[in-house]
C-alpha cells in the first residue's frame, strides 16, 4: 500500500491527517457524554513510543488489548494537559492483527505537560 505511518514520538499538538499504526495496550472504562455516547481512552504505542487515544462508541467496544490497529486521518489536541489522539469526522480504527508488534512505552506523549496548561490563557496587564 505504500501507506506512511507518523512515528508516536513526532506526533504534535494541532497536527492533522495522521495515519498511525499502533498496538492497544490498555483500555480505560467508557464513559458517557451528555449526548449518550461512550467515549473511552486507550493507551496505545508503536515502536518509537505511547499516546493515548480517545475511542468513541462501538469501536472502544470491540478494541481488545494487544489489537494492531491502524489509524486513518486522526488528529492531536490537547486534552486535561495531555496530548491525545483523537479519530476526527472522516478518520477510522482498523484492527489489522494482533500481538505481534514491538513497541515501547516511553517516551509517554500523553504524559501531562504543564505547558499545555499556559496555551490559551489570556493575560490581562
Amino acid at each position: 500500500m505504500g501507506e506512511s505511518f507518523t512515528p508516536i514520538k513526532d506526533i504534535r499538538q494541532g497536527q492533522k491527517n495522521l495515519n498511525i499504526m499502533f498496538i492497544v495496550l490498555d483500555i480505560g472504562t467508557a464513559t458517557k457524554t451528555r449526548d449518550g455516547h461512550d467515549v473511552r481512552s486507550v493507551k496505545v504505542a508503536d515502536k518509537t513510543g505511547s499516546i493515548n487515544i480517545s475511542i468513541w462508541d462501538e469501536v472502544g467496544e470491540l478494541l481488545q488489548s494487544g489489537d494492531i490497529c491502524r489509524l486513518t486521518k486522526g488528529y492531536a489536541n490537547v486534552w486535561k494537559n495531555c496530548l491525545t489522539l483523537y479519530t476526527g469526522k472522516s478518520g477510522e480504527v482498523t484492527k489489522v492483527g494482533e500481538f505481534c508488534m514491538n513497541f515501547s512505552e516511553m517516551p509517554n506523549m500523553s504524559e501531562p505537560k504543564p505547558e499545555f496548561s499556559q496555551q490559551g490563557k489570556v493575560r490581562t496587564i
